[in-house]
């Protein structure tokens, strides 16, 4: 029988079975589906005591004067090692010692002022570049005193004044031109992103002397922006209308990346698109779907799930640290702003496309993150903010440097897809045994919709099965063959299961890969196990989430009592969701109108009842992202939000509402610029009841008090 060696395994290139296929070399393989195999020695002790992310990788903060309000726009790494940064109030400060080497503390001194919220900033031979709201400016120091002499304009745009007409980089090339990206505004009365004025939701090139050209357009908040090892240029983008979820593409010159209200200008002259607004379809189809019927749409590289890996995507970096940052070599690291994480990107190209894997790296970190660059010591310094963006980091803006331990997390480093399935790369080597059973694992394919909506569910979700899994010699990498994989979906793996050689489990379990393309090659010829039931993707969404039942009678909604999602009779059968008021109560004894506040507020933040007594709220979510209303038990909002984070992929669908007691009322997840009326009986118990939003990340600040009393 023939056989192909590839990376460290043996290939079979006609059907055989998996016994004859482990006879022939030696290697665990598997696709029946049995208990796991018995634990190494040791691994409880490892279980008892779990690896965190703070052995590996430890957070240290840089103390900021108490006058230096550093709500950090953008940084850059000085020649003498020293960081320049920007700050959201207009100023550039440069930072000495952020290494805190010695006894010494980082001193700050303000390099510029008086410019309009830079978002970025980026150093070259000997200048300091800004983009302000409306334009790249260079700052220079002409005699040397640490200040600069001269703001020179490289290049303006237009503004309207709209408030989200936010502009990042720049981003120099190897030919010494620049990339600039720019936000589109938005209209709380339209409830989706305006370009207003030429150019917002464009990327421009920039040259030295000021010429422009458009290079790009579709970006809604193209917040970061960067360059990989091979010097590709890529960008992150937010969840909002027309993207379902964050998101990072690679931009190359005439590329429309899906934002329609950005092609309003392809009639100017210098566009290297003639695409409009109106020829984009708007059917909720996942856009790699649509691309294939409009040309210059460009699907995503890698998509990142909404609230699991962020809500906020947001800066981008390289690591380009040859290892003195950890195994992870030529790999990015993507923030997230609104959840105060950091996640780890692996691109590869497969015919010509990029796509790859995310995987957890970093939380906790002490505000928003927003910007990454390397020290001269190959530790990251993570500049932060959050005033009026709130985060899951409680401190309005702080400058933390990440550094390695030197110790070997066991992760999976990489993901690779094949033409049969994917290929797990893990740190050090795994266990065998375990690794060969696909009782280890789980692949769930899903997307997004594609439309001009802000936001998105999960659509399309579903499990694919495992046929078999070979672990290569060395313990280094198992080759998953996995069955009903859809292009342009991503595929969502965990390896729960899987333990080191010695024991340890995973760090972060889990990396979703966006497939575009399958590559070529030879598959293994393993034959499909028997199908089986599975029991947890076949249970049924939570009522909250399902249009509610309608009465043949009255032909209007009715309250569904809210029921888990496991199937099982709920302990109590307490309706928490009522639209229609009921028709005994005459009139509400309280009617409360609560909105919301730019930085994750309710308005108001307060409001008082009686116990007992029969209560109407109007919730408007007049914000631009999505909102819901959770009134839950005394002390319990964040817990209550971390159970909505647990309902994963699930979580949108379900309005992230968890199955649990807590949860006194609810309203669903609201659209921005909609509203929902809910209604319900104050609870007899007086005290302080929290009313929050449970979306991932909003839940830590988005929260207010309906206090009950007699």
């Amino acid at each position: 029988m023939a056989a192909l060696a590839v990376s460290g395994f043996i290939l079979m290139n006609s059907s055989v079975t998996l016994a004859q296929i482990q006879s022939k070399t030696g290697q665990p393989v598997s696709s029946s589906s049995k208990q796991p195999a018995p634990a190494p020695k040791g691994l409880a002790k490892v279980e008892a005591d779990p690896e965190k992310e703070d052995d590996f990788y430890k957070l240290i903060s840089l103390p900021v004067p108490e006058d230096v309000i550093l709500e950090v726009g953008g940084m850059a790494t000085l020649p003498d090692g020293g960081l320049a940064v920007c700050t959201r109030r207009g100023e550039v400060w440069i930072v000495n010692n952020p290494y805190i080497s010695g006894s010494e503390r980082p001193t700050f001194k303000r390099f510029a002022s008086g410019l309009h919220e830079p978002l970025g900033l980026a150093y070259k031979d000997g200048d300091i570049y800004v983009t302000q709201r409306s334009e790249v400016t260079r700052l220079r120091d002409k005699d040397g005193d640490g200040r600069a002499d001269s703001y020179d304009k490289i290049y303006s745009w237009p503004l309207s004044g709209n408030y989200h007409e936010y502009s990042y980089g720049p981003t120099f090339l190897p030919n010494g031109n620049m990339l600039v990206t720019l936000n589109v505004g938005w209209s709380n009365s339209l409830g989706h992103g305006v370009s207003l004025v030429p150019w917002r939701g464009w990327t421009l090139e920039l040259t030295p002397d000021g010429k422009m050209t458009p290079f790009a357009a579709g970006m809604r908040s193209p917040a970061g922006y960067g360059m990989n090892a091979t010097g590709d240029f890529f960008y992150t983008e937010n969840q909002g209308d027309w993207v379902g979820s964050g998101r990072i593409s690679q931009v190359e010159k005439g590329d429309f990346l899906g934002n329609a209200e950005s092609l309003r200008w392809t009639n100017l002259p210098g566009s290297p698109l003639t695409l409009k607004p109106e020829e984009v379809p708007n059917t909720g189809e996942p856009l790699y779907d649509v691309a294939k019927r409009v040309k210059a749409l460009k699907a995503p590289a890698v998509w990142l799930p909404h609230g699991i890996l962020g809500i906020s995507t947001s800066g981008f970096l390289n690591d380009n640290t040859n290892g003195k940052f950890g195994p992870f070599v030529n790999q990015v690291f993507v923030g997230d702003q609104g959840q105060s994480i950091l996640s780890r990107v692996d691109f590869e190209k497969v015919k010509g496309v990029y796509q790859g894997v995310v995987f957890p790296f970093r939380e906790g970190f002490s505000s928003g993150v927003l910007r990454m660059v390397w020290g001269h010591d190959a530790s990251m310094f993570v500049g932060m903010t959050s005033r009026g963006w709130s985060s899951t980091g409680k401190a309005l803006y702080s400058l933390q440097r990440v550094v390695w331990t030197g110790r070997m997390p066991f992760e999976m480093k990489t993901i690779h897809a094949m033409p049969d399935g994917f290929e797990i790369e893990f740190t050090t080597p795994v266990d065998k045994e375990l690794a060969a059973d696909p009782e280890s694992y789980k692949v769930t394919g899903f997307n997004y919709k594609y439309h001009a909506t802000y936001g998105s569910p999960v659509i399309n979700r579903a499990g694919c099965p495992i046929r078999g899994i070979v672990v290569s010699n060395d313990g280094m990498k198992a080759r998953l063959v996995v069955d009903s994989l859809r292009l342009g979906y991503i595929h969502e793996i965990t390896a729960a299961g899987v333990r080191s050689e010695i024991g340890r489990t995973l760090l972060h379990n889990v990396g979703y890969y966006t497939l575009n393309n399958l590559p070529d090659g030879e598959k293994l010829a393993i034959t499909a196990p028997a199908p089986k039931h599975n029991h947890a993707d076949m249970a049924m969404a939570s009522t909250s989430t399902t249009p509610p039942a309608t009465s043949k009678s009255t032909g209007k909604a009715k309250a569904t009592p809210t029921k888990p999602s496991s199937g099982k009779p709920a302990a109590t059968n307490v309706v928490k969701r009522i639209t229609e008021m009921p028709a005994s109560w005459g009139e509400p004894d309280y009617t409360i109108t609560i909105g919301t506040k730019p930085g994750l507020k309710f308005a108001p933040e307060q409001f008082q009842v009686k116990a007992g007594s029969k209560v109407r709220i109007i919730f408007n979510n007049e914000d631009d992202m999505l909102h819901n209303l959770v009134v839950v038990q005394p002390g319990t909002a964040v817990q209550v939000g971390e159970l909505a984070m647990k309902l994963g992929l699930e979580g949108q669908e379900k309005n992230y509402i968890p199955q649990t007691d807590k949860v006194l009322n609810h309203t669903n997840l609201l659209q921005p610029n909609t509203n929902e009326t809910i209604y319900f009986i104050a609870p007899e118990k007086p005290g302080d009841y929290t009313y929050e939003c449970s979306v991932p990340g909003h839940f830590y600040v988005m929260q207010g008090t309906m206090k009950v009393v007699k």
